[in-house]
């Protein structure tokens, strides 16, 4: 039986990484205006919430093969996707409640919608006229969100089997739904790495604060080849947290715990000015029944809601501009960049240009560390 358990596993496992699905982005260039105030975000935020709800809504009249189909898996877990449905829903709606309170300012997008319900009916007739000043954005766009919205049921689909950010398996894991409207938590992963001390110094300079989850064989390697006072001289201003001692899955691995533990040591003992308590499992992979140990250690998990894909084929720009238009449908969250990508500094200047006069705001990683 546990031969058949075990075989079952490597196959469920193979099948997940077999054909991973290529990430999306979208060209800002098709919407029509630049977010030069807190009213055009909203508007363009009206617009991406009602184009992915349009195709949320129409995902869910493909019956469970047709589904299977879409996504790219021979069997699919109905009652997880059916979850994340739900929670979406409800997101899209408070999101939307949120957008059209600069109604007066702006009517595009507008509609007497007053609830979930209305948004789902809404959704469901939702179109952009040919003659409109936003014709163009249109089809780019319900092709974005149709296959970003398959990287999502994809993930829900393969969930709780394969771990990853798609759910919360309890009150102690954040990722990033908990942040106010319009704000936006900046986070660094796998380092440190040969980029590190550019992008620190970069977030330094545009007055910025953002986590760093560091993996501890790679912290102690960097200490062993510079100093203790470079370390801490590298991540000054900045907060780290924990990814374990190596980017390794931690759902799997038999000695997580012990990766953890050690990590968790390094960082506290070689930053303790710069550590927060905040743990990262890499590909968002963590055990189902990891709470209590997490507890115990006194860590947070902390997943993340907008993935900036930079690890993918994605330029620099495509990878902050799949950010941008995933920061005006969630309209807050936690952003995830490689710690070890040269593209991931390109990206983060791109969309503090495009963001500026926008009425976002940034948050602190010592104020976001504090929430727990």
């Amino acid at each position: 039986m546990r031969i058949a358990f075990l075989l079952l596993s490597g196959l469920l496992s193979a099948a997940v990484h077999a054909a991973p699905v290529a990430p999306t982005t979208f060209d800002r260039a098709y919407w029509p205006e630049q977010l030069e105030s807190p009213t055009l975000f909203d508007v363009a935020s009206r617009a991406e919430i009602l184009g992915f709800a349009q195709a949320l809504e129409a995902s869910e009249a493909l019956d469970e093969p047709a589904l299977a189909a879409r996504l790219g898996l021979k069997q699919i877990n109905l009652a997880s996707i059916n979850q994340v449905r739900e929670r979406l829903w409800q997101q899209l709606w408070r999101n939307y409640a949120l957008a059209q309170q600069s109604c007066e300012q702006d009517a595009s997008f507008c509609y007497a919608i007053d609830s979930q319900t209305e948004l789902r009916q809404q959704a469901a007739k939702f179109e952009v006229a040919s003659d409109s000043f936003y014709a163009g954005w249109a089809e780019p766009s319900r092709e974005f969100h149709q296959r970003y919205l398959n990287e999502l049921l994809r993930k829900a689909a393969l969930f709780p089997q394969n771990a990853s950010e798609i759910a919360r398996y309890s009150e102690i894991e954040r990722n990033g739904d908990e942040l106010n409207d319009r704000l936006f938590m900046l986070t660094f992963d796998a380092g440190p790495s040969l980029g590190t001390e550019a992008l620190a110094d970069y977030l330094r300079r545009q007055k910025l604060a953002a986590t760093f989850f560091v993996l501890g064989n790679s912290l102690q390697t960097r200490r062993d080849k510079t100093s203790l006072t470079q370390l801490r001289a590298l991540y000054k201003g900045q907060c780290v947290g924990t990814q374990g001692w190596q980017y390794r899955s931690h759902g799997q691995w038999q000695d997580w715990q012990n990766s953890v533990i050690r990590s968790q040591a390094q960082v506290q003992a070689d930053l303790p000015e710069q550590y927060v308590p905040l743990f990262r499992p890499p590909y968002g992979q963590r055990r189902a029944d990891s709470q209590g140990f997490f507890a115990s250690q006194g860590l947070e998990v902390v997943l993340w809601n907008i993935d900036a894909q930079d690890l993918s084929a994605l330029s620099a720009e495509q990878s902050a501009q799949r950010v941008l238009t995933l920061m005006l449908l969630w309209r807050r969250g936690v952003i995830q960049f490689n710690d070890a990508q040269p593209k991931a500094q390109e990206a983060l200047a791109w969309l503090l240009k495009q963001t500026a006069q926008s009425g976002i705001g940034w948050e602190d990683c010592r104020h976001y560390a504090a929430r727990g």
